[in-house]
């Protein structure tokens, strides 16, 4: 059992190699910290962007779904949701936002179904299904549920519980079976987004040592599950393309994608051992 599961994370690792040089298409459903000591007013920002290399913001029609999902409850978010606008190194585009105020113990799981969006350049619709859970308390409850969508990435690890240079693992699924093989864009959000002006910082936090990096591609294996090693404190985008029901709009090819957002966090030394730095 052991050595299967170690020559899975070797196998998808190695194919974090393999990457595109097109830039990835990512809703984003982002909030700073989806590991959280206490509840109250969160903000969400949804641009649908390119977040690894601050990217172009395509602009889209407002969401077809928004909810969030606690202890089982669902509850729909959608008339609370308001245009707004997102900046990038490119550009500014159209977005959208949301501020929900987050009750009690556990996970929160957003979900967002967006708007058919066309790739003129590709002559098709992309169509993806994003989640974010938000933990308040370090309560686990909700975070591996399998939620029965079209297009849909459910974790088997804690998708805020990540520490850097750990490792995160899911199935691709739709309509609650496993997709094999399902093609899965990887992206880090590179930029950290500007809460209060709506746009990306300036800055990088880390500078890739290739442009095939901006955008990693792996492969789930036959039964949908992929493992993905993170180098990095931050945040992380997987889209899993095409793997959804639907595959057709007004005439036209659909990709229906599952994305989901995950948090790896730093190993900070202790008190004791930067007292004892200090010492010696």
């Amino acid at each position: 059992m052991l050595k299967n599961v170690l020559s899975l994370v070797v196998i998808s690792l190695a194919a974090s190699l393999f990457t595109s040089t097109a830039q990835a298409h990512f809703q984003m459903v982002y909030t700073p910290d989806l590991l959280r000591e206490r509840g109250g007013l969160i903000n969400l920002k949804l641009p649908f962007t390119h977040p690894a290399d601050s990217g172009y913001v395509m602009s889209v029609e407002p969401p077809e779904q928004f909810y969030v999902v606690k202890k089982g409850k669902k509850t729909d978010l959608l008339m609370d949701v308001k245009a707004s606008k997102w900046t990038s190194a490119e550009n500014t585009g159209d977005a959208y936002e949301v501020d929900v105020a987050l009750r009690g113990l556990g996970d929160h799981l957003f979900v967002m179904q967006m708007a058919p969006y066309f790739e003129a350049s590709e002559e098709a619709y992309i169509q993806q299904i994003v989640k974010t859970i938000v933990n308040v308390g370090t309560l686990p409850t909700d975070w591996n549920k399998d939620l029965g969508l079209s297009a849909e990435i459910v974790p088997l690890t804690k998708p805020y519980g990540i520490l850097a240079g750990g490792t995160f693992t899911a199935v691709v699924k739709s309509r609650g079976k496993p997709v094999p093989f399902a093609e899965i864009e990887v992206e880090y959000v590179n930029y950290d987004p500007d809460m209060k002006n709506n746009r990306f910082s300036a800055q990088a936090n880390m500078d890739l040592p290739s442009d095939l990096f901006i955008t990693m591609t792996i492969f789930a294996d036959a039964n949908g599950t992929f493992t993905f090693g993170i180098p990095k404190a931050g945040q992380w985008g997987f889209a899993a393309l095409g793997v959804g029901e639907k595959t057709e709009f007004k005439g036209k090819e659909l990709s229906q994608d599952a994305v989901i957002w995950v948090q790896a966090h730093e190993i900070r030394a202790s008190d004791k051992s930067a007292q004892s730095d200090l010492s010696n």
